[in-house]
């Protein structure tokens, strides 16, 4: 069974930067896609940046040229870099790992809060 843990959430303020580590653990397998999500209180969760195994992103306007996403191909893991934080991104940020046979499966998130 796939899991999928997030971690290094936090409490920083603005203008500071956090590393979001993400780990797909529980399949021999390589991902297909890793991305990651933020879903702010009274707001829908929307992505904000992808990552194919085969190195391919793709990121939310919002976050463009202060987010960074990369990944651990070997060991199914991704990181999510986040430079210059401003208060909107303050979010619970999710982990999404796709597979071809095992499916999709999400974290359980991690809190950012950005202050100001």
């Amino acid at each position: 069974q796939v899991q999928v843990v997030e971690s290094g959430g936090g409490l920083v303020r603005t203008g500071e930067s956090l590393r979001l580590s993400c780990t797909a653990s529980g399949t021999s397998f390589k991902f297909n896609i890793m991305s990651w999500y933020r879903q702010a209180p009274g707001k829908q969760r929307e992505l904000v940046a992808e990552i194919t195994s085969g190195g391919s992103t793709a990121y939310a306007d919002s976050v463009k040229g202060r987010f960074t996403i990369s990944t651990d191909n070997d060991q199914n893991m991704s990181y999510l870099q986040m430079d210059n934080l401003k208060p909107e991104d303050t979010a619970v940020y999710y982990c999404k790992a796709d597979f071809t046979y095992e499916g999709r499966h999400w974290g359980q998130g991690t809190q950012v809060t950005v202050s100001s």
